[in-house]
């Protein structure tokens, strides 16, 4: 079995190839979707989490992510324990939920954070969805209906795509002309990993 790790920035399209890896039977892990639902569940994640910022940072049995941002957004320090919190027992997830994926030639895991969470050391290749900035902050625009100062300022706080393509084995651009179907099937067809 083969482990890819796709990753790109904010409104890269990360979620379409995905999609599009899903469409060919391969299984796909959603770091993202998979780290909310075990800040809400995680027993491990509560304990530690509550004893950084107090009881009062989970109500109704749920994390309350906006006080918890309020949190790491003001102190890089608090994100990095955050971060150390989370991020091992997401990975013990993925790595229980690859072992289920018994017939599966390959399977993918999805994250913005790929390389800035040590995932990338979990996969065997790694791949970096490209889209140019201008696409992006379109996509965004329309999707989250918010505006283009925001999203400048969430991508700013990413690791630049330059450094992701550095350090990645692939690189599918979606920029709106070159095929991402195409790309995804010579991906999977060419299996050069």
């Amino acid at each position: 079995m083969t482990k890819v790790g796709i990753t790109g920035g904010i409104g890269s399209g990360k979620s379409v190839v995905c999609e599009l890896f899903r469409v060919h039977d391969i299984p796909v892990f959603d770091a993202d979707a998979e780290a909310k639902k075990l800040n809400d569940t995680s027993p491990v994640i509560r304990e530690k989490l509550t004893q950084l910022f107090g009881n009062d940072l989970y109500e109704n049995n749920r994390l309350n992510r906006q006080k918890l941002a309020s949190f790491i957004f003001s102190n890089s320090e608090n994100l990095q324990k955050v971060n150390a919190i989370i991020h091992p027992e997401v990975a013990a997830c993925f790595e229980k939920w690859t072992n289920e994926q018994k017939n599966a030639p390959i399977v993918v895991i999805e994250t913005a954070i790929l390389f800035e969470s040590g995932f990338d050391k979990l996969v065997d290749k790694t791949v970096t969805v490209y889209s140019p900035k201008s696409d992006r902050v379109e996509r965004v625009v329309k999707r989250d209906n918010t505006d283009i100062v925001q999203i400048e300022a969430r991508m700013k706080n990413q690791m630049p795509e330059e450094e992701k393509i550095r350090l990645s084995d692939f690189v599918i651009i979606n920029d709106n002309h070159k095929s991402l179907i195409e790309q995804i099937g010579k991906f999977i067809l060419d299996r050069r990993f």
